[in-house]
């Protein structure tokens, strides 16, 4: 029972160190992808800071302000995990080269007690008059033939023996250095983690700053909030307005041909194309504005300083610079482009049974039944210079159905 269970701790262990490099190789690629998405979120960081300093032009708090902090601390937090996630990544790969070295070093050694053992049975027959005697003290031919290729065999085993010792020694200090490097590397990044740490409480100090500045507020920001309320009931209405227009012309089609109507638009063969392949292109649009960041998510969203009050969102707020322009982000054609105060111009794009909505234009560049190419400029996104805030509202409907722009458009690719 003892050498079976001998046995099974054997196999066990030999398959242990087999799956080693695979494991790696696993944990490498892993690492990689951590450390893609680490420079992602500082290059979001980096960008909300500069936003940061275009607000700093005007010494009152602004919600602008307060929006983009509250960004800024959530990036960190993720910078924060994603750091942790890297190191957790390289502790695997610290255990696992250690598990490579003791590998390689009773490899190693395995390779020396047998090289040791063949340089005592060489020993024996050191001269030339040896090895000759021994071949002719044969029986026959047959045998001295054997003998001889046994010499030339043994010799060549010897050399490839003392070609296996140089070779393992080389890659276990190539492994030992990789290991070091790792170790480098871990150090590293928990002074990184110690620093975001810090960075993260003077970040959120001022956060909490702006909302008790931003308190006293309190009756201007409901102000505001409801004027931005009606100017996006007015959006969502000329929306329905467009959406319940091209059922009306499908309803009209499917009567005409006596065909059954599916409540979608009125597609022809170009626009079901269109359709479909922006439906498969779900999670790798590009995004409306060449660089920003999203000051607010789709659906219910707290108000950051006015307690127990949520504002309902439609699409997506994307905060950018001045100057930046808003971009089809589908090939389609325009559908309308409108003026609604308070979210300035309006350009709709119909994408066969979609609709994308680029809201607060202060400059429009294309009209209505204009086709459009994806990534093509629609117009300069408003700035307001008194909270120095450039945003644009964007919106994608599905038919009659809202869809959650966050879903559609590359994560991080506004960068």
């Amino acid at each position: 029972m003892k050498v079976r269970n001998k046995n099974i701790l054997i196999v066990l262990l030999i398959s242990h160190f087999l799956s080693i490099p695979y494991f790696i190789e696993a944990q490498q690629s892993e690492k990689e992808k951590l450390q893609k998405d680490k420079q992602r979120i500082e290059n979001e960081i980096d960008y909300t800071n500069k936003l940061l300093t275009e607000t700093q032009r005007t010494r009152q708090t602004s919600l602008n302000q307060l929006t983009l902090l509250n960004r800024q601390v959530k990036q960190r937090e993720e910078l924060l995990k994603n750091i942790n996630s890297i190191i957790n990544a390289i502790d695997g790969q610290i255990k696992l080269s250690s598990d490579s070295i003791m590998m390689l070093q009773n490899e190693l050694q395995r390779y020396k007690d047998e090289y040791a053992r063949l340089i005592v049975a060489a020993s024996k027959h050191r001269s030339s008059y040896e090895k000759l005697m021994f071949v002719f003290s044969a029986d026959d031919f047959n045998q001295a033939y054997k003998r001889i290729k046994y010499l030339q065999q043994y010799s060549e085993y010897r050399k490839s023996q003392a070609e296996r010792i140089r070779s393992t020694e080389a890659e276990l200090s190539k492994k030992i250095i990789a290991l070091e490097l790792q170790r480098a590397g871990k150090v590293a990044l928990r002074n990184d983690h110690e620093r975001e740490k810090q960075q993260l409480a003077k970040e959120r100090n001022k956060q909490n700053e702006s909302v008790q500045n931003l308190s006293k507020k309190e009756k201007e920001l409901l102000a505001k909030l409801r004027e931005n309320e009606r100017a996006l009931n007015r959006l969502q209405k000329a929306i329905e307005k467009i959406i319940a227009e091209e059922i009306r012309l499908a309803r009209e089609t499917a009567k005409k041909t006596g065909t059954v109507h599916t409540g979608d638009f009125a597609l022809t063969p170009e626009e079901k194309l269109v359709s479909s392949n922006m439906e498969a292109n779900k999670g790798k649009l590009p995004w409306p504005t060449e660089r920003g960041v999203i000051g607010a998510s789709f659906g219910a969203n707290p108000h950051p300083v006015l307690k127990g009050i949520k504002t309902q969102n439609n699409g997506i707020d994307i905060i950018t610079h001045k100057g930046a322009e808003a971009r089809a982000v589908f090939e389609g054609e325009v559908a309308n482009v409108l003026t609604i105060p308070s979210l300035n111009n309006v350009v709709i794009v119909k994408h066969g049974n979609f609709l994308t909505v680029y809201s607060n234009l202060n400059q429009v560049f294309v009209k209505r039944g204009d086709k459009v190419t994806t990534r093509q400029n629609l117009g300069v996104i408003h700035t307001d210079n008194e909270e120095v805030n450039t945003k644009l509202h964007f919106e994608i409907w599905k038919g009659k159905e809202l869809q959650n722009p966050e879903h559609w458009i590359a994560r991080g690719k506004a960068m």
